[in-house]
């Protein structure tokens, strides 16, 4: 009876060592699998990093091409030019008050 437990417990060290190889190696292919997830993620953030460079780009040369637009001096030549607009003379001026109600008259 000795030799059958014997080899059974030999079977049961060979079983228990099948399955730990096992799950090694299952553990390997999924560090494997993870390893190149995140390569490809990384390739994915190294793009939109790119894109997001260019954006910035692109809005700094619009804010200075709105400030070159919006110059008063701009503004004011083509109010001359396009709309043969003209500075009024100082009596010409006239400056409307408008009285705001005080908060304790408003209820």
């Amino acid at each position: 009876m000795s030799r059958q437990q014997g080899s059974g417990g030999a079977r049961a060290g060979l079983v228990v060592a099948l399955m730990l190889a096992a799950a090694v190696l299952a553990s390997g292919v999924a560090v494997i699998h993870v390893k190149y997830l995140t390569r490809e993620e990384f390739g994915t953030l190294q793009q939109v990093r790119a894109e997001r460079d260019a954006l910035d780009v692109e809005w700094g040369r619009l804010q200075i091409q709105e400030a070159a637009l919006t110059s008063h001096t701009r503004i004011e030549d083509n109010a001359r030019t396009q709309l043969d607009m003209i500075m009024p003379a100082g009596g010409e001026v006239r400056v409307v008050e408008v009285a705001v109600p005080e908060a304790d008259d408003a209820l």
